[in-house]
Order: structure tokens, then C-alpha cells, then sequence
């Protein structure tokens, strides 16, 4: 596995507010993709990583809420409930900005799992808000686009360490990801 760069805003403007393209077949490549992803995820002490952040036009992330990493291909969401929250959210791709953001608080998704099979997800509070950002980034929106005016605001450098502190101890006490053979 090896550590992807993740791309940040204003340099990747392009790939940010692109609409990334579906994943035609899971291959060897693709794996290996969310394997690195995975592991650039975790280093960075983020809850999800999209394709287009670490540079791929492709419609898959990562995320890891605390249960161990697992992925999503093609993701879409199917149903929302009516209820919204929210809640302070940040961007690996924005770092050390965060805002107030408006989400779901439950919304089901469908993809495929990184085996490339198909799922359907119920997801709520966090893991549906983690969904939610995830898939704005696959479709070229940045949660800045959705922050409640005027509740963005710049961490200090000693927030933002503590930040990814508490996200690499997380990291550390997940679950590994589970084996998935080569197809």
C-alpha cells in the first residue's frame, strides 16, 4: 500500500468540481486504489476519502467512522429522511477550514462494496453524514458549497494537530479492512 497525495482546493479546483465517472468493473486496480486510499485516509486521520481527492475522476470513496474502512463504488442515494441536522464538518482537501453543513440525519445508499458487489446501506448521524459529503465530492460539490453562511471558519494549527491526533487514535484502534481476493 502506499500514501496517495491528497489534492487541495484552490490548486485542484478541476478535479474538485468535476463530476466524477462511474467505475465500469472492479478490477485488481480499482483494489489497489482503495487500499491506498485507505491508507491515505487513515494518515490523514479523515473519516472519508472520494476519488477525486487523491486526483481520480472515479465514482468511489472510503470512510471509516470507527467500525474499520470499508468502501463504496457508484454510490447513489435512494431515499432520505425528512429530518436535518446540523453539524461542523471539515475537508482533507480544505484543510483547517470547517463550517456548519445541513444534512440528512438518515438516508439509505446503494453501490457496490469493494468486492464489487451490490449493497444497499441505511446510514444515520454520522455515517450518513459521511455518506452525504462523500458523494457531494463524487457529483463536484465541496461542503462549503452547503455551510450555513456565514459559520465558516479557519482552525489554528494547534486545533488542527489535536484534530488529527484524535483521528489517528481512531484509526489505530479500528479494525483492519478485510481481505478481498483478486478477480
Amino acid at each position: 500500500m502506499a500514501l496517495l497525495k491528497i489534492v487541495t482546493y484552490p490548486d485542484a479546483v478541476g478535479i474538485l468540481r468535476t463530476r466524477c465517472k462511474p467505475v465500469m468493473k472492479v478490477t485488481r486496480e480499482t483494489r489497489r486504489l482503495i487500499s491506498n486510499m485507505i491508507e491515505t485516509m487513515r494518515h490523514a486521520a479523515g473519516l472519508g476519502l472520494a476519488a477525486p481527492q487523491v486526483g481520480v475522476g472515479q465514482r468511489l470513496f472510503v470512510y471509516d467512522v470507527g467500525e474499520g474502512p470499508e468502501a463504496l463504488i457508484n454510490p447513489e442515494i435512494v431515499q432520505a429522511g425528512e429530518e436535518i441536522e446540523v453539524a461542523t464538518e471539515g475537508c482533507l482537501s480544505i484543510p483547517r477550514l470547517q463550517g456548519d453543513v445541513p444534512r440528512h440525519k438518515e438516508i439509505q445508499v446503494t453501490g457496490l462494496n469493494r468486492a464489487g458487489k451490490p449493497v444497499r446501506l441505511p446510514a444515520q448521524n454520522l455515517l450518513a453524514r459521511v455518506f452525504q459529503h462523500e458523494i457531494d465530492h463524487l457529483n463536484g460539490v465541496l461542503f462549503v458549497d452547503r455551510a450555513v453562511p456565514d459559520s465558516l471558519h479557519w482552525l489554528t494549527e494547534e486545533e488542527e494537530e489535536e484534530r488529527v491526533q484524535v483521528g489517528r487514535r481512531r484509526s489505530v484502534e479500528a479494525p483492519e479492512p478485510e481481505a478481498v481476493s483478486a478477480a
